[in-house]
């Protein structure tokens, strides 16, 4: 066993990485955080589905309510919208960053989902993401579009959020 530096997690010979925490074992170079694991089993935040329209306007823009968040970001959907959070130590980039809003702490991915935009519906694609994107508590299976509507919750790991069409 060894012991990592960071944190004093005991990790098997032989693994580059700290199991608890991911910190390099083999270097003093600070490893990227990597994305917590959640308890797939909790069904805390269970969601109930909404039947809103599916029609989305050339010059609409989505308003999303953050659960617990103050104020609700607005966003005009581009033909791809990537949903993430930000990593100081990952050269990939979130359109949209969730980390003001926890994300690290709720188990959402660099590079979570997709919001993509057709000529008149948006559909949103998990991006194989570790803890999952959820539709009106619905999982999604990664790389696959399912259409999103007005009214509608999706859930990036614990991170809660409500869409709606303006």
């Amino acid at each position: 066993m060894s012991a990592c530096p960071y944190c004093g997690h005991k990790n098997r010979i032989g693994y580059l990485f700290c199991e608890e925490c991911g910190q390099n074992l083999v270097s003093d170079v600070p490893a990227t955080l990597p994305t917590k694991q959640l308890d797939p089993s909790s069904n805390e935040l269970a969601a109930k589905a909404t039947w809103g329209t599916a029609r989305f306007g050339q010059d609409a823009s989505i308003i999303i309510h953050i659960r617990d968040a103050s104020d609700p970001i607005v966003v005009r959907p581009a033909k791809r919208t990537v949903l993430g959070r930000l990593d100081s130590s990952s050269n990939q980039k979130p359109d949209l960053d969730l980390t003001p809003y926890g994300a690290l702490e709720k188990g959402v991915s660099r590079i979570h989902a997709v919001i993509a935009r057709s000529d008149d519906t948006l559909t949103l694609i998990d991006m194989g993401s570790a803890n999952g994107t959820h539709l009106n508590g619905q999982r999604l299976m990664p790389d696959q579009p399912r259409v999103l509507r007005d009214g509608d919750e999706i859930r990036l790991g614990k991170l809660v959020a409500h869409v709606y069409f303006k």
